[in-house]
């Protein structure tokens, strides 16, 4: 049982990490997102490896000062690391309320992020415009539920097989027949481990899982987004506890054989000539008869024959390649892997693009129209909120970046062309929001921008529109 204590302690120990992963991704949303991206410099800098230079300089602790207010550290004349950063923005970075802890869980997650997998991209459409994928939400939820469900049927499964083992352990009828067993700890062990799987599924999922805020939600958009990873980390939970229940039934029977009593087992009849005929061997009594000549140190070696059903599996892979051979390569009956495959893209081009059109998402900066509806306008107005006023201030009168209020425009004011510099950002330090918002949600921002009152604020930039 010492193995599964091991077992335990390692759970334990994987329960801790991917607390401290979910945490510092959660946190980083919360606190740093609006001017940091995880994969690259932003209206802040990139962040990845900054624990790292901040200690190679030797203010390793001044690092929590800075976060926690970065203009007092830089005036106190404290931190060099301070002092060369200072001039990566023009605006300053705001104090943070974040424990030590909450830093390093931040810092932690960054360090170890990977870019996701992309399922599937659609290719250049007849104009020349290309669409990402949205997963299929209502879809994920339906497996999400279902995967839930079994987590808690094995989790109940596991707490009443883990009893049934106690009390059985514990009976005086198992300690009579075997006073020196000490099963007990192998079951706490198992109890322990289970344990820790289980809030390891609880606090990941607490973290991965998305709930639907304002000027996200569409009219089928279901109240939880559960993405293509939450689902393949339920599924891993369900599997590890489809083992430990396994695990814990041949535990009891391994209890119940060790103390009823033994009966000696006879293969019957049918079973024999089975075997037999399977295998080709001879009977024991009968070895002497394939007894090869030659000794090795006292070891002989015994003349058998192949099992047949090897060698009818060894028949069966030769007749398969030659049907193959005739049947893909000659008469073409059938596709190779690389047309199959470039017909399997166009299939899934098509089902994008329908999907696309039955979401009413197909929208880009070629065909984004100027929406004027309350409803739009304020769904925009939020995600404004949320992700705009710290380069252009709540009223759109500008700090870091321009003054969106006034006649002058850098890129154009027509709402396709406002769509366009949303969506893939700019050269002087605006970033891309393709990655954060949906082409919905770019159309309403952009019409809520155009439709802002004039706020005096930064001096004009750009060209002036009449």
């Amino acid at each position: 049982m010492r193995t599964t204590n091991i077992i335990a302690l390692i759970g334990t120990f994987m329960l801790i990490c991917g607390t401290t992963f979910g945490q510092g991704e959660g946190l980083f949303k919360q606190k740093c997102n609006t001017c940091h991206m995880v994969d690259k410099a932003s209206t802040g800098p990139w962040l990845k490896g900054v624990k790292q230079k901040w200690a190679d300089a030797g203010e390793a602790e001044l690092l929590y000062k800075w976060v926690a207010n970065s203009p007092a550290l830089i005036s106190s004349g404290q931190s060099k690391m301070a002092t060369a950063i200072k001039g990566f923005s023009a605006s300053e970075m705001p104090p943070q309320i974040a424990t030590n802890e909450e830093v390093d869980a931040i810092l932690a997650y960054i360090d170890g992020y990977t870019p996701p997998a992309i399922a599937a991209d659609t290719t250049g459409t007849a104009n020349g415009v290309t669409g990402t994928v949205v997963p299929d939400y209502e879809g994920n939820l339906v497996v999400f539920y279902w995967l839930f469900g079994f987590m808690i049927l094995m989790i109940f499964v596991i707490i009443i097989m883990s009893n049934t083992i106690i009390n059985f352990v514990r009976s005086d009828f198992f300690k009579n027949k075997l006073k020196e067993q000490q099963e007990n700890k192998g079951i706490l062990g198992i109890v322990l481990l289970v344990g820790a799987l289980g809030v390891m599924a609880v606090s990941n999922n607490s973290y991965a899982l998305q709930f639907v805020s304002a000027g996200e939600t569409t009219e089928k958009t279901p109240w939880l987004l559960v993405e293509r990873m939450d689902l393949y980390l339920m599924l891993a939970a369900d599997v590890l506890l489809v083992f430990v229940v396994l695990y814990l039934r041949g535990l009891f029977s391994t209890f119940l054989y060790m103390v009823s009593p033994k009966r000696e087992k006879v293969k019957p009849e049918r079973v024999r000539k089975i075997t037999k005929v399977l295998t080709d061997t001879v009977a024991i009594e009968d070895e002497a008869s394939i007894l090869m000549d030659h000794e090795y140190d006292g070891i002989q070696e015994l003349d058998n024959n192949l099992p047949p059903w090897w060698v009818w599996g060894f028949y069966a892979t030769i007749v398969f390649a030659i049907v193959y051979l005739f049947s893909f390569h000659f008469f073409k009956t059938g596709d190779l892997q690389e047309v199959e495959y470039k017909k399997e893209m166009a299939k899934a081009e098509k089902e994008v693009n329908a999907y696309l059109d039955k979401m009413a998402m197909n929208v880009d900066e070629t065909t984004a129209t100027l929406l004027t509806d309350d409803a739009a306008i304020q769904s925009g107005k939020s995600i404004f909120s949320e992700n705009c006023v710290t380069c252009h201030k709540q009223n759109g009168q500008g700090d870091i970046g321009p003054n969106l209020t006034d006649k002058f425009w850098i890129y154009g004011n027509d709402i396709k062309q406002v769509f366009g510099t949303i969506k893939n950002g700019t050269a002087k330090g605006m970033p891309d929001h393709a990655s954060k918002l949906n082409p919905i949600q770019i159309q309403q921002v952009a019409s809520f921008v155009l439709q802002l009152p004039y706020t005096a604020g930064r001096s004009p930039d750009g060209t002036e529109v009449k």
